[in-house]
């Protein structure tokens, strides 16, 4: 199995322009950013949060706290991904209580991985509020999540692969591309 590069959805500008516009979405529906938190979800989800509080920040002139959320061992396909999993560190430097959470990822496609963070949340302490941003919703949902705030929504065949390119994780221009899964003989 390889993935061919199909087509680039969002370049460095478009993802800029979508934080910009979800900061304000959270801006508008928390009707400011008393008692706001952003909690990244490993990998992606973690720089796309603190772009989001800079850009809230930037905006309303206030630091909004960001935390890291390792999801590996709340995963229902945890026997399946790999014999070994890789733990890395949740820091989640602030109390919940009384947060209202902005639950932060790259992409939401089934809603497996969404459900694992609000169970890992949800063992830190009990938020008032839990919602969810998503730079890129591709649909093919398995379980009852939505996304509160949406980057953009990208209609996917189940063999395409939406791959979310950032400068902080993958040392490459940003970018959103859809990949074809090519199976291969043999």
């Amino acid at each position: 199995m390889r993935l061919q590069q199909k087509a680039t959805i969002m370049d460095g500008d478009g993802m800029r322009r979508a934080l910009t516009r979800i900061a304000h979405e959270i801006l508008e529906k928390n009707r400011g950013v008393g008692n706001l938190a952003l909690v990244g979800i490993r990998r992606r989800g973690v720089p796309l949060a603190h772009r989001l509080a800079k850009r809230l920040a930037e905006i309303e002139q206030v630091q909004v706290p960001v935390g890291i959320l390792d999801i590996t061992l709340y995963r229902d396909d945890l026997t399946t991904r790999t014999d070994q999993p890789i733990v890395q560190k949740t820091e989640v430097p602030f109390d919940l209580r009384g947060k209202r959470i902005v639950l932060v990822d790259d992409v939401l496609y089934t809603g497996r991985t969404i459900r694992a963070a609000l169970d890992a949340l949800i063992d830190l302490g009990r938020p008032e509020m839990i919602q969810l941003a998503v730079l890129i919703d591709r649909g093919h949902r398995e379980l009852p999540i939505r996304a509160d705030y949406v980057g953009k929504n990208v209609p996917t065949a189940k063999r395409e692969n939406v791959s979310v390119r950032l400068e902080e994780v993958d040392e490459t221009d940003d970018a959103v591309v859809i990949e074809e899964i090519i199976q291969e003989n043999g």
